[in-house]
């Protein structure tokens, strides 16, 4: 059995949510003590009963951009799909995954189409990069997030209705307090709370506190090496304030335990906890892999949802609980019928 082995599961078809609950904090919640191993069912809403006054909540407040594009190759017509990657600030070019029959050729033009199918923009081929990726030169100037919520679409995975989006996605793949722009993909956690069960969590005692780290194409991209050593992380812009920082820090120093709100607000959090011995401000790139065995520097519960087999972040949270407990958990999730990956349902690990 290869390493990556150790993480794989069967998950039924059926089980992959494809549409969000109408109720988002009507999600179940299974609750792992990695204490003891024992495994409970609660449901989201029941979170201001598992946590104390004194603890602390951190979420991931990157907004999504509708990063999936589609259009027409100009010269012969045929239907093109791409995701909108990154933008190069000294050229101004940007860097998009091109899916398309054929090979698009440098100098060739797309036509993209807004969610009506109506022209709306041409980008140009400029170069294709050693990835894989296309260079290339929007017809209008603008900020990307700005552009693309005029005619980009939601950038669902492809687990969920084969990545095509409803009107509904716009909204519901979208966390509430999502703030900053710049994710392909929804931080997933994040999605099961309401301006409501905030509200109870601070009258609870519990403190909220935000950072930032824009989920990257590396999100969608498999282990596909013999060794979990090989495997290499995209790297994500991330951030947090000197200000959050320190209130993280006066509050574990007071006894008080920080919850991160899923796997991006923990990397976050980790990667500015393995460079210094406290959490300060901090804002860079980060492509930290966290597995089994690593030792947590700033993460003492975490919120995550479930997560597809063999994936890095099945990865990161048997290194938060044990790779044991996680997949007895998952078995448990399986039997018990919980709703699986992006809309589907939660796990506390306390």
């Amino acid at each position: 059995m290869s390493e990556l082995d150790l993480y794989d599961y069967q998950l039924p078809r059926e089980l992959i949510a494809q549409h969000p609950l109408s109720q988002r904090a009507d999600a179940r919640l299974m609750v792992v003590d990695r204490r003891s191993g024992s495994i409970e069912h609660h449901y989201v809403r029941d979170l201001p009963s598992l946590v104390e006054p004194n603890d602390v909540m951190v979420f991931n407040d990157s907004r999504v951009i509708p990063a999936r594009l589609v259009g027409r190759r100009s010269q012969t017509g045929g239907r093109w799909q791409g995701l909108f990657v990154r933008k190069d600030n000294e050229t101004g070019l940007w860097e998009i995954l091109s899916r398309t029959r054929g090979k698009l050729k440098v100098g060739e033009s797309i036509t993209l189409e807004d969610r009506d199918a109506r022209p709306v923009e041409t980008l140009e081929v400029i170069a294709r990069l050693p990835d894989g990726h296309l260079a290339v030169r929007p017809g209008s100037d603008g900020e990307p997030a700005e552009l693309l919520e005029r005619f980009g679409r939601v950038p669902l995975p492809p687990y969920i209705r084969e990545g095509q989006m409803v009107d509904d996605d716009v909204k519901t793949y979208q966390t509430v307090f999502a703030r900053d722009p710049g994710s392909i993909a929804a931080p997933t956690a994040g999605l099961h709370f309401t301006p409501e069960l905030l509200k109870q969590l601070q009258a609870k005692g519990v403190q909220s506190h935000a950072v930032t780290l824009h989920v990257g194409i590396g999100t969608f991209r498999p282990v596909q090496t013999e060794t979990l050593d090989e495997h290499e992380m995209h790297y994500e812009w991330a951030s947090i304030s000197a200000e959050t920082a320190e209130k993280l820090n006066a509050a574990r120093a007071a006894g008080g335990r920080v919850l991160a709100v899923g796997t991006t607000s923990v990397r976050t959090l980790e990667t500015v906890a393995a460079e210094n011995d406290q959490l300060v401000g901090w804002t860079g790139m980060t492509n930290l892999f966290v597995r089994p065995p690593y030792k947590f520097g700033a993460v003492d519960r975490m919120l995550t949802n479930f997560h597809l087999p063999k994936s890095t972040l099945l990865m990161l949270v048997s290194a938060f609980a044990g790779r044991e407990l996680i997949m007895e958990a998952y078995a448990a999730a399986i039997a018990e019928e919980y709703r699986f990956f992006s809309y589907g349902d939660a796990m506390l690990i306390i």
